[in-house]
């Protein structure tokens, strides 16, 4: 009898299935009227246009908020109203049985389509610094707008993206199996990448699978740091419940080809002659003095001031403001309250010629989510 390799064997965080909110489209409409990309890459102008494609699409609920120290509270308020409206309606339905989710994005990469993989489920929360790993820094602003919501509606909205080194052959022999079934959702965004999302059966024991393995956060830090503020206080109060968890894309970069794209910028500040590159990279030397290191601006996005230099083009030619280099995220426009994570200049230079981010690789908000 063929020996299965067992991944690894006791500390990864427990992921269990869940009863995950899904749309149903019947009741619902489309849906690429429904869903919309992570809100922390969608700017104002592209607010409105998802609200105008129908009053059920999820930025509704996930961007209703307002910015924080504004004052808004009833605005979360209205989010959990609106959560609590379409559920009782039929627009999201909730499976008789907890459940995993196969979740694929095919999208192209210099003219070659490519495919990743991974699966949906409820992470057990830990601290940082155990299993679970970040690369980037967070800010309090964002978790205390994310902190509110949650709060409000008692659900995670969008998961945050995780990868194992791996291989896991058991868990890519599962998703390879469940793909070819038919989904039970197919959208296409407007970035061109196409999601897709299949239910999975909750019998499947995932975890022990996957074993001794560290989940690097590729996707997601502010989302996690509020889900562990949140089960802080829901454990002083009330003990253990489903706030120990938060929703969660695991992908095994063991058997999956995770990404990792240059994020390219423009400089618009300044003009700069030939005098002033620098002989070793051909990039001009003074762009940390002249276009970061010279200036920093209050953000409206969190408490902490950013650096004013560096922008990025957007599809629309406007500017955004970069934030801390990532590992894949992002599949829209970075929103100019997007914050990035004011750094020395000579930081600021240095990603200003090739920071780390990839189209096309995070999965959008309102496929499923994970109540707590």
């Amino acid at each position: 009898m063929p020996v299965v390799r067992a991944c690894y064997t006791e500390r990864v965080p427990r992921i269990s299935p869940f009863r995950g909110l899904v749309y149903d489209p019947s009741v619902a409409g489309p849906w690429e009227q429904l869903t919309a990309p992570p809100y922390d890459v969608i700017s104002e102008s592209d607010q409105e246009g998802l609200r105008a494609r129908s009053p059920y699409n999820i930025v509704h609920i996930d961007l209703t908020g307002g910015a924080v120290g504004d004052g808004a509270v009833p605005g979360y308020a209205t989010a959990a109203s609106l959560l609590a409206d379409w559920s009782a309606s039929g627009v999201l339905t909730a499976p008789d049985a907890p459940r995993y989710y196969g979740y694929e994005l095919r999208y192209r990469v210099r003219g070659i389509t490519r495919l990743l993989r991974g699966l949906v489920g409820a992470l057990e929360l830990e601290p940082w610094g155990g299993t679970v790993l970040p690369h980037e820094q967070t800010m309090p602003g964002p978790i205390e707008d994310r902190l509110r919501l949650l709060r409000a509606t008692k659900t995670h909205l969008s998961p945050i993206y995780g990868t194992i080194t791996g291989p896991c052959e058991r868990l890519n022999e599962l998703l390879d199996r469940t793909a070819e079934t038919r989904p039970i959702a197919i959208v296409r965004d407007d970035e061109g990448v196409e999601h897709r999302m299949w239910a999975i059966d909750g019998e499947e024991d995932v975890t022990s699978w996957l074993g001794d393995e560290s989940l690097l956060i590729a996707d997601g830090h502010h989302r996690y740091a509020t889900a562990l503020a949140y089960r802080d206080e829901r454990r002083a109060a009330e003990g253990t419940g489903p706030w120990d968890r938060i929703l969660a894309l695991v992908v095994d970069a063991g058997t999956q080809e995770v990404p990792v794209l240059p994020y390219h910028r423009i400089q618009q500040t300044t003009s700069i002659s030939g005098t002033e590159r620098s002989p070793r990279t051909g990039e001009p030397s003074s762009i940390a003095s002249t276009a970061c290191g010279a200036s920093l601006r209050p953000c409206s996005h969190c408490t902490s001031s950013c650096w004013t230099g560096s922008h990025r083009a957007t599809r629309s030619g406007s500017p955004t403001w970069p934030r801390t280099p990532t590992l894949p995220s992002g599949t829209g426009p970075r929103s100019p309250r997007t914050c990035c994570r004011a750094r020395p200049p000579a930081a600021c230079a240095r990603w200003s010629s090739g920071a780390v981010d990839s189209p096309g690789s995070r999965p959008s908000s309102g496929r499923s989510r994970g109540r707590g």
